[in-house]
């Protein structure tokens, strides 16, 4: 079954997709990665999309018009990837993401937009949306839902592995002793874009080749304030995103301190360091051999080489080396968990979320024909190998 996962991440910058045919083979599912790329929004879109983030104020009518024009674009880059990439039976569609909400560490709700109609009409082919809900009605936190994908991937390493995404925001799944759990770390990129973006820094909206970071140093005093946040402190299962981690979160931070200014190549460093040092903590007491890493941030050498440096006994490298391309591993996840929800299979771990138990994920939009499923499988895959 060849499945089109896309994606726009925490980054806001842009649609990731992936075409993966898998195919089972008794207990191990087969999933041979095609045709992989990454769409960047409109800029006029992005800035529309980053004016309405929280904690801005936003109308039901600027959510209905992005909810169309992001729907729109998706539908766009779907169709590219079917030209590109050949036929598929399926499209998983994340969307975007605009509100997660969190009380008191329970997630409540989630809002991706992107109108999967637009995809469906565009290119024909049955979508599958809304992927995170349902695990949030069973309890869970509805993130991170790589983490399923992470389970089947790296479940065989030796000693305990982790599978680290440096994107908007971080977050990793643990894999230890026959155990397997998942929760968001907090910002990995998420700061330093909206720093980056607000002032000017660079024209792309991200500081490319970890260049910012590299030119400044790392402020003590702001470090120590950031590293005060008690989300870092919760147990997981948890979950956040940019309704806490955004730019007045990082101005209220620079407010608080009493030695004056911080140059911008200082404050990016000082942003860079808090992802290395809250994901190296983490990593540090889960106790795992070996740290596969992917996401945008995997891309920066100021924050790669800070984790390597942090966690000299651990085995760090990208999640290349195990059939995932760094810079697709979550349009891959998603295109995994349609595979698994047209079979009528749970796409969620409970300790990866934790939801009182599995759900099959998503909501189908039909194509232009019939909608037909596959017969549903009895008994799901327990290992996943990836390649091109």
């Amino acid at each position: 079954m060849r499945i089109l996962g896309m994606i726009s991440g925490t980054s806001h910058d842009g649609i990731d997709v992936a075409v993966v045919d898998f195919t089972p083979e008794g207990e191990v599912l087969r999933g041979r990665v095609g045709h992989t790329a990454s769409t960047p929004y409109p800029a006029e879109l992005r800035a529309r999309l980053l004016a309405t983030l929280p904690p801005a104020p936003v109308t039901l009518a600027e959510v209905c018009v992005l909810d169309t024009l992001i729907g729109q674009c998706f539908a766009e880059a779907a169709a590219a990837a079917i030209e590109a990439g050949g036929p598929v039976d399926l499209i998983v569609s994340h969307g975007q993401t605009v509100f997660h909400w969190v009380e008191e560490a329970h997630a409540r709700g989630t809002l991706q937009i992107g109108q999967p109609a637009w995809i469906a009409e565009r290119t024909g082919v049955p979508v599958l949306s809304d992927v995170r809900i349902r695990d949030i009605t069973a309890g869970g936190h509805g993130a991170p839902l790589v983490s399923v994908l992470d389970g089947l991937l790296l479940g065989g390493l030796e000693n305990g592995a982790a599978a680290l995404n440096l994107g908007g925001i971080s977050n990793m799944t643990v894999l230890r002793d026959g155990r397997l759990y998942a929760y968001d770390i907090g910002p990995a990129n998420a700061l330093i874009d909206a720093v980056v973006t607000a002032r000017g820094l660079d024209p792309r909206g991200y500081d490319a080749g970890g260049a910012i970071a590299a030119s400044g140093r790392v402020h003590p005093g702001l470090l120590a304030a950031l590293l005060d946040e008690p989300y870092y402190r919760l147990a997981p299962p948890k979950s956040t995103g940019k309704e806490l981690f955004h730019l007045g979160y990082v101005e209220a931070a620079l407010a608080g301190l009493p030695e004056g200014d911080v140059s911008d190549a200082d404050l990016v460093a000082t942003l860079a360091e808090l992802t290395v040092r809250t994901v190296a903590a983490d990593v540090r007491a889960a106790g795992v051999a070996t740290l596969v890493v992917s996401g945008g941030g995997c891309r920066n050498p100021v924050i790669m080489d800070g984790l390597r440096a942090a966690l000299p006994g651990v085995r760090v490298s990208p999640s290349d080396a195990y059939g995932a391309p760094a810079d697709d591993k979550e349009a891959i996840a998603f295109a995994l968990i349609g595979w698994l929800s047209a079979h009528g299979l749970p796409g969620t771990v409970p300790g990866g979320t934790g939801a009182s138990a599995p759900r099959v994920l998503g909501t189908l939009t039909p194509g232009a024909g019939p909608l037909v499923l596959p017969a549903p499988v009895t008994t799901p895959p327990r290992s996943l190998v990836l390649a091109r």
